[in-house]
C-alpha cells in the first residue's frame, strides 16, 4: 500500500461475506476498492478450519452464491477442501485478485469526522476509505476457555480452527473439549487412530442423521448441460427450510417429532443405557444448534472412547480434572469450544465518531440497524452482523440479502453526491432491535431451556434472525434514508478561518469584514 492510498470502499475479510461484497461492488460498477485479508489466502473460516472430517452441514447447492452456481459439487454435503476451492474459484472467476491484499491484518479503523472517511491501519501499511465493509464473520476468532493450569500442560494444545497437522495423533491419549459442530466431526475422524479419546461434554447436543451421499456423474452432467436444474435443486432445498422456520420461531412444541428422530439416531448406535443417559439432551431440540452426523454416536460406542459428562475445570500436569472430579491423563488437548461470536475482537479495533470503540458501544449487547450498520459509526457496514444468523438454513442467503443492502447504500451515497456519509440514527437502531427482540421471545432459542452461544453474557440473543430468509431479504432490499442522518463535509471555503487584520499599536483588533 502507498502511504496515502485512498479507496472508495475497504472490505475486511475474504470469506463468503468479503468475496461476495467484492463481487457485488464490481457488478455495481465500483472498482475502487480493496479486500484486506489478514491471512495468506482467501477463504475465511473455510481456510482456517482444516481439521479432520471438516464439512458443511448445509447442502452444497444451497451453500453457494446464487450468482456463482457450482454444478460440480462432489457430495450433497461438501467437505472443507471443496468449499475452499469454490471460494478460490469465485476470486478468480470474478477477477478479484487485483483487489485483494493478503497478509494485511487490520489493526485499527478510526472515523475522521472532518474528512468523512475511515483511517485504516494494517500490518501492511495504512490507507483511507470512504466506506468500510466489515466481513470478518462471527466464526473467525477461536475461543479457548481460561482453564487453571492449562499453561503448564506439558503436552500439545490447539483449537479445532487452528489444527496442528504436524502433530501425529496416532497412539496418543487425546482429550476433546466440547461437543459442538466441529467436535462431532473430529471425534469419528480421529477415533480410529488415537490410543484413547476422552470427550469432555458439558451439554449433550441433539444429533440428527446426515443424508450425505456422493452426487453422481449423471447428476453433475445434467447440471452442467441444463443450468436451470441446478437452480431448481437450490430452490427446493431453500423452500423446505423456509417451511421449517415456523416451528423454530413460533411453535417450538411442534419439534417433538424431530426429537424422536434424533433419539432413534442415537439408540441405533448406543446400546449402553448409562452412555445413552449421558448423551440424551434435556432441552428442546433447536435451542442449541442441531448437528448432523451418522458417525458420531458409533464412534462414542467404541472401546477406546470415554465420555465425561462434565466440563473441564482444571489441568494438573498431564491430568485433566472435570467439574465432577473425574481425572484423566492425556497427551494432547483439542479445544472445540467455538468462537468469539457475541464479542467479536474486530469490534475493539473500530473507533467511531465520538472516539468510542464498537466494543465499548456494544458493551451491553450487540445492536445494529437491519443487521448491517451501527449508531455512531458512519459509512461502516458489517456482513453477518447482529441477529443475522440462522438455525436451519444457509447463511449465504443472508449474506446475499446484506449485499443488496450494501448495493443500495452505495447508490444512495452516489445520489447524495459530494463528500457525504450516512450515520444510522440511534432511534432507528433501537426501534429495529426492539422489534427483533420482541419476536425472539417466542423462539426455541429463547424458550428451549438451554444456554447456547447464540446468547450473550446478559442472556440476550444477539445472534439469530427470528424469521424467514424471505422476510430478511424484504427488510434489506432498500436503504430507508429516514433511518439515517446525512453527514456532509464542510465546504473548504466556508470552513477556512476568516482572515484577521494585523493589530497596530494603539488600535483595537478588527475582524475582517467588520
Amino acid at each position: 500500500m502507498t502511504e496515502h492510498e485512498h479507496v472508495r470502499v475497504a472490505v475486511i475479510g475474504s470469506g463468503f461475506g468479503g468475496l461476495g461484497a467484492a463481487v457485488r461492488l464490481r457488478r455495481e460498477g465500483i472498482t475502487d476498492f480493496v479486500v484486506l485479508e489478514r491471512a495468506g489466502a482467501v477463504g475465511g473460516t473455510w481456510r482456517d478450519n482444516s481439521y479432520p472430517g471438516c464439512a458443511c452441514d448445509v447442502p452444497s447447492h444451497l451453500y453457494s452464491f446464487s450468482f456463482a452456481p457450482n454444478p460440480d459439487w462432489p457430495r450433497t454435503f461438501s467437505g472443507q477442501e471443496h468449499i475452499h476451492d469454490y471460494l478460490e474459484h469465485v476470486a478468480d472467476t470474478f477477477r478479484l485478485r487485483p483487489h485483494i491484499r493478503l497478509n494485511s491484518e487490520v489493526k485499527l479503523m478510526r472515523w475522521d469526522s472532518g474528512e468523512l472517511r475511515w483511517e485504516i491501519e494494517t500490518s501492511n501499511g495504512t490507507l483511507t476509505a470512504d466506506v468500510v465493509v466489515s466481513a470478518t464473520g462471527p466464526l473467525s476468532d477461536p475461543k479457548i476457555p481460561d482453564i487453571p493450569g492449562i499453561d503448564t500442560f506439558p503436552g500439545k494444545v490447539f483449537h479445532s480452527a487452528r489444527w496442528d497437522h504436524d502433530y501425529d495423533l496416532r497412539g496418543k491419549r487425546v482429550a476433546m473439549i466440547g461437543t459442538g459442530a466441529s467436535a462431532i466431526q473430529i471425534v469419528p475422524a480421529i477415533q480410529r487412530e488415537v490410543g484413547k479419546l476422552t470427550l469432555f461434554q458439558r451439554t449433550p447436543p441433539w444429533v440428527m442423521p446426515r443424508a450425505d451421499r456422493a452426487i453422481s456423474g449423471a447428476e453433475r452432467w445434467l447440471h452442467k448441460q441444463l443450468p436451470f436444474t441446478t437452480q431448481a435443486r437450490r430452490g427446493i432445498l431453500w423452500g423446505i427450510r423456509e417451511l421449517q422456520v415456523q416451528a423454530f420461531t413460533k411453535r417450538p412444541n411442534e419439534l417433538g417429532m424431530v426429537e424422536r428422530i434424533a433419539k432413534r439416531n442415537m439408540y441405533r448406535a448406543i446400546k449402553d443405557p448409562v452412555l445413552r443417559d449421558k448423551l440424551t439432551p434435556t432441552y428442546r431440540i433447536g435451542c442449541k444448534r442441531i448437528l448432523l452426523s451418522n458417525t458420531y454416536y458409533p464412534a462414542l460406542a467404541k472401546p477406546n472412547v470415554d465420555v465425561v459428562a462434565s466440563g473441564l475445570s482444571e489441568v494438573r500436569g498431564n491430568t485433566l480434572v472435570a467439574s465432577d472430579g473425574t481425572e484423566t491423563e492425556v497427551d494432547a488437548i483439542v479445544f472445540g469450544t467455538g468462537f468469539h461470536v457475541t464479542d467479536m475482537p474486530i469490534a475493539d479495533r473500530v473507533v467511531g465518531d465520538e472516539g468510542h470503540t464498537l466494543m465499548e458501544t456494544w458493551k451491553d449487547g450487540m445492536k445494529s440497524l437491519r443487521g448491517a450498520t451501527a449508531a455512531g459509526f458512519p459509512n461502516w457496514m458489517t456482513i453477518i452482523g447482529p441477529n443475522t444468523g440462522l438455525g436451519n438454513s444457509s447463511m449465504i442467503l443472508m449474506i446475499e440479502s446484506q449485499l443488496n443492502y450494501l448495493a443500495d447504500y452505495m447508490r444512495q451515497l452516489d445520489v447524495l453526491g459530494g463528500r457525504a456519509a450516512l450515520a444510522p440514527r440511534p432511534s432507528a437502531v433501537g426501534a429495529w432491535n426492539r422489534r427483533v427482540q420482541e419476536r425472539m421471545k417466542r423462539t426455541v432459542w429463547n424458550t428451549g431451556g438451554c444456554n447456547s452461544w447464540y446468547l450473550d453474557e446478559n442472556g440476550v440473543n444477539t445472534t439469530v434472525w427470528p424469521g424467514t430468509t424471505t422476510e430478511f431479504r424484504a427488510a434489506t432490499r432498500r436503504v430507508d434514508l429516514s433511518e439515517y442522518e446525512v453527514l456532509r463535509a464542510p465546504d473548504p471555503v466556508e470552513a477556512a478561518p476568516a482572515p484577521r487584520t494585523r493589530k497596530k499599536p494603539g488600535t483595537k483588533k478588527v475582524e475582517a469584514g467588520a
